[in-house]
């Protein structure tokens, strides 16, 4: 069973929520809180594979609780919600760890695909709208000739132990590009894509997917537009 729980400061939100999700046979709803405070202490002591975050809430607001639940280590990824398809909040929260965003008015199958998608671990609802995401924000970003030093460096020191194929494929995900997508740039198998993949997750340090178009974005692997 996938355990989801839902925080969002509307009851009527998560009572929705909740009775899509219970519907489904690989699903449950272990929990659900009114805002980023509370969701903070009752994950402390729930065990959670997803969290559905909504962003902007009272006393503490979906950022701020994602960047602090993601700091405790491994625990349950996070997609954030959000009513507008580019919102700051959003773009934050992802750049505070979040796993993936969703517009607040998707289908119910895509609430769905996406939450089984991140439970899997390819943590990427729509890799083309994360990229859109950043490059409409990428001014948020350090600048990697302004930062400083120990920022830059830090990210940076995160790509040396890449193979140049390694480091292709990051610049083709920081892209937007699906596995099925850089396979066909490539021209290798998808099978091969995944694996190369997986390992420039594991060499850099990073949590999953999205986390990989960010890390491009501020060393100056991918720039906006391109």
């Amino acid at each position: 069973m996938i355990r989801v729980f839902l925080v969002d400061d509307q009851h009527m939100v998560r009572a929705g929520f909740r009775m899509l999700i219970e519907s489904q046979d690989d699903m449950t709803v272990v929990g659900e809180a009114g805002d980023g405070n509370e969701a903070l202490q009752r994950l402390a002591v729930t065990g959670t594979d997803v969290v559905l975050m909504d962003v902007r809430m009272p006393r503490l607001d979906g950022v701020q609780a994602t960047a602090e639940l993601t700091a405790r280590g491994e625990l349950p990824r996070v997609i954030v919600l959000t009513t507008f398809d580019l919102d700051e909040y959003a773009f934050a929260a992802i750049r505070a760890g979040a796993s993936a965003f969703l517009l607040k008015d998707a289908t119910p199958p895509e609430l769905l695909t996406a939450i089984r998608s991140v439970h899997a671990g390819d943590a990427v609802v729509s890799p083309r709208v994360t990229r859109r995401l950043l490059a409409h924000f990428a001014e948020s970003l350090p600048d990697p000739a302004t930062a400083g030093l120990s920022a830059s460096a830090s990210a940076h020191d995160r790509l040396t132990a890449l193979t140049e194929r390694e480091r292709e494929v990051l610049v083709l995900v920081g892209r937007g590009r699906s596995n099925t997508e850089i396979a066909e740039d490539l021209v290798v198998a998808e099978a091969t894509v995944k694996t190369h993949v997986g390992r420039v997750l594991a060499k850099t340090g990073s949590r999953d997917r999205v986390q990989l178009v960010v890390l491009a974005y501020e060393t100056g692997l991918v720039s906006p537009g391109e």
